[in-house]
């Protein structure tokens, strides 16, 4: 319990006063008398110093009990009253002040008390008459949840940001999926609101994706989109399509977006089975072509003499062309699942233009040189996957200016016998066949980022060609690139793009208008980060003489709200003994963990699910503590920034005796479901951190670095562990 200056300065005023005025009159009064007078004096009180001075400190004690008790009617019970009023007022409790105190302070309680239920009446008309308003839109809302469940892809909504706005629960299941340690957590750390889309797919893809779908509005298509295949950490296969969503209030502009849809689908399974098969198709066909080369080099063995001319020459003549006939088909076969193999990888329709522009970008960003853009053809279009095209023209762009110091490059694009002709041109010094094959083949690197294709396998996916070429007239030299066209049936002449005056119905998810921020994050408001509210169950209090985690325990605040479906909850071997005098606080039994992931499995997981978030927890001293022993073992820095709900209520109520969990949400109206439990905890923290931020922002606290400033300078922040 902290102490109260000023009751401490009330109680121990009178004993002060007594004792300067009892100080004051006694020099004031030997003043008055005689040398002789004055040691006559000091005899006789000599004897009675200990009787004066226990009376001074019984009189001294009885007024300071007095001057305290009214301290506490009278002062403190009014700022008592102040504190809980402010709590009435700013963070939406419904419940009625305790009357304490003097008469007077116990009537002002009586009336803030009717005035609250005044309140609270028409805070409930208004919210009915709100409710009544928005039935319609809840009625979509519904529909569109509806909607959302019933489907079977995997459905996510991002922001420009790639924060996930929206998803359903197949995308939840799959994602889950997709995790690297999915028992851990429950793979909670791939998918939730909030979160980065970048933790599953390459942030350069989803960008390229995004400029294509640009451009394509630009151009006034009406129902844009992109798909692409991809790769995942966890070395899954997924095919994704990409919408736009399109800004409501872009009223001038009509191709701004403000966020874009993914719709997933796991092909990993397929992908295999697809290529196993085609594998096995391949076996055969190279095995039958084997037999047959038997089968007609024993014909041609059975030449035996008894058998006349005329007869032998049609009978191995019939065996010849069948042979052949057959082989001809066998090696048809071949041809069509080579190329089938090659191929398999989805490709979608783009303009050349818009490659080669995409192109060009990227080099002169990358690369550092400049690019001209002559001979393009504007009407052709190509069947392409544009993410590794483009990749491996920055590639190679960036080889030349890196080990050839070019400082001009040229595209061109054109038709060439029903395929597409894209070449890189430059004028300058040549290279070897050897360099050349070596380009080809050696893994792509673009900057500090190493892919996991080269050239060859980006021409082979295309079903294309790519050589090197060198004109000695114009000493130039070129790579080129034979790419497939896009079926006259898929060409879309640009032209004939009408602009549509409909625009596709969308939600105004408040997430939308989120946007990164270049300001530090000191400087945000509360109200606008990101939290992971935590709590942790320990086999005992003193994590620096070897007691351990037991259970992790999160959710997570966005956007304002706690979302309660965004959760981690993960038991932890701490591979020691639990002390039987803990187990009935938390509840964790040795058979519970017994089998669970270790600490060094569970705090990577811990940590992806809080990345890009603020962490809050009760009492966050102790938390931490277990979190910093574990660092050097786990190689995982937790370097958020930390809020703690003990040092901030001490902030907005420093009149109260106690801040634990229970008693702070006894004052905030929050009830406490299943205490002592790492998420229960969790969650009761959270609810308690929202009715905190009002409570601040009472107090001029809005942003996170003051937040901070604030509870280090109360009385709690000295506590350590």
């Amino acid at each position: 319990m902290k102490f109260d200056k000023r009751e401490v300065t009330a109680t121990l005023a009178p004993g002060a006063v007594l004792a300067l005025w009892a100080l004051g009159g006694w020099g004031l009064f030997t003043a008055t008398l005689e040398p002789p007078e004055r040691t006559a004096l000091g005899a006789m009180l000599e004897p009675r110093a200990a009787l004066l001075l226990l009376g001074w400190l019984v009189l001294s004690g009885g007024l300071g009990w007095l001057a305290r008790a009214a301290y506490l009617r009278w002062v403190a019970a009014s700022a008592r009253l102040a504190e809980e009023a402010r709590v009435l007022l700013a963070a939406d409790v419904q419940r009625e002040i305790e009357p304490a105190g003097s008469a007077e302070t116990k009537a002002l309680a009586e009336v803030i008390n009717q005035l609250a239920r005044q309140r609270d009446g028409l805070r409930a008309d208004v919210a009915e008459q709100v409710r009544e308003a928005s039935r319609s839109v809840e009625q979509e809302r519904n529909r569109l949840a509806a909607l959302m469940a019933e489907l079977t892809q995997s459905v996510v909504v991002c922001n420009l940001d790639g924060r996930i706005l929206l998803y359903n629960s197949r995308a939840r299941t799959q994602f889950r999926a997709l995790s690297s340690a999915p028992a851990v957590g429950g793979g909670a750390e791939l998918i939730g609101l909030g979160r980065s889309i970048y933790t599953v797919f390459d942030r350069a893809l989803i960008a390229h994706a995004l400029e294509s779908v640009q451009q394509r509005l630009q151009r006034g298509a009406a129902h844009p989109s992109a798909q692409f295949v991809t790769g995942t950490r966890a070395g899954q296969l997924l095919r994704v399509q990409m919408a736009p969503v399109r800004a409501i209030d872009a009223a001038n502009d009509e191709a701004a977006l403000n966020g874009f849809v993914l719709m997933l689908e796991n092909i990993t399974r397929d992908f295999a089975d697809e290529s196993e098969r085609d594998k096995l198709l391949h076996g055969l066909t190279e095995g039958s072509r084997a037999s047959l080369g038997n089968l007609q080099a024993a014909v041609e063995m059975l030449d035996y003499d008894d058998v006349d001319a005329v007869t032998r020459e049609r009978f191995h003549g019939v065996i010849r062309d069948e042979v052949g006939a057959m082989s001809q088909r066998i090696q048809q076969l071949a041809s069509h699942t080579a190329q089938t193999m090659k191929t398999r990888w989805p490709l979608e329709e783009m303009l050349g233009a818009d490659l080669i522009a995409a192109a060009a970008r990227r080099i002169e960003a990358q690369c550092g040189c400049r690019v001209a853009t002559d001979g393009i053809d504007a009407a052709l279009w190509l069947k392409v996957d544009s993410f590794s095209v483009l990749q491996a023209l920055v590639y190679l762009a960036g080889r030349l200016v890196d080990e050839y110091e070019i400082k001009l490059v040229q595209l061109r694009l054109a038709e060439a016998s029903g395929r597409a002709r894209l070449d890189l041109a430059w004028i300058g010094q040549a290279m070897s066949t050897e360099t050349v094959m070596g380009w080809e083949t050696d893994t792509m690197r673009i900057g500090a980022e190493s892919l996991a294709l080269t050239v060859r396998d980006v021409v082979e996916r295309h079903d294309g060609a790519f050589w090197f070429e060198r004109e000695r007239v114009r000493h130039e030299s070129f790579f080129r690139l034979l790419l497939p066209l896009a079926a006259s049936s898929e060409q879309l002449d640009a032209a004939q793009f009408v602009r549509s005056e409909s625009r596709p119905e969308v939600y105004d998810f408040d997430l939308f208008r989120a946007s990164e921020q270049s300001r530090e994050l000191a400087d945000h408001p509360l109200a606008e980060l990101s939290y992971t509210v935590f709590d942790t169950e320990t086999t005992g209090l003193a994590p620096s003489e070897g007691d351990e985690i037991i259970q992790i325990g999160a959710t997570r605040i966005v956007a304002g709200k706690l979302r309660r479906e965004d959760c981690f909850e993960q038991l932890v071997d701490p591979r020691r003994d639990i002390p039987e005098a803990s187990i009935p606080i938390h509840g964790i039994t040795p058979d519970m963990v017994a089998g669970a992931p270790a600490i060094d499995t569970v705090l990577p997981a811990f940590h992806a699910f809080a990345q890009d978030t603020v962490l809050v927890a009760h009492n966050a001293a102790f938390d931490m503590r277990f979190l910093e022993l574990k660092q050097a073992a786990t190689g995982v820095v937790f370097d958020q920034p930390v809020l703690d709900t003990l040092l901030l209520s001490a902030v907005v109520h420093p009149q109260q005796e106690s801040h634990r969990l229970e008693a702070i949400a006894e004052r905030l109206g929050v009830p406490i479901l299943g205490r002592h439990t790492a998420v229960g905890d969790a969650m009761v923290t959270a609810e308690i951190f929202l009715k905190l931020i009002p409570l601040l922002a009472e107090r001029g606290i809005h942003t996170l670095g003051q937040a901070r400033e604030a509870a280090q300078k109360t009385y709690f922040a000295r506590v350590s562990y």
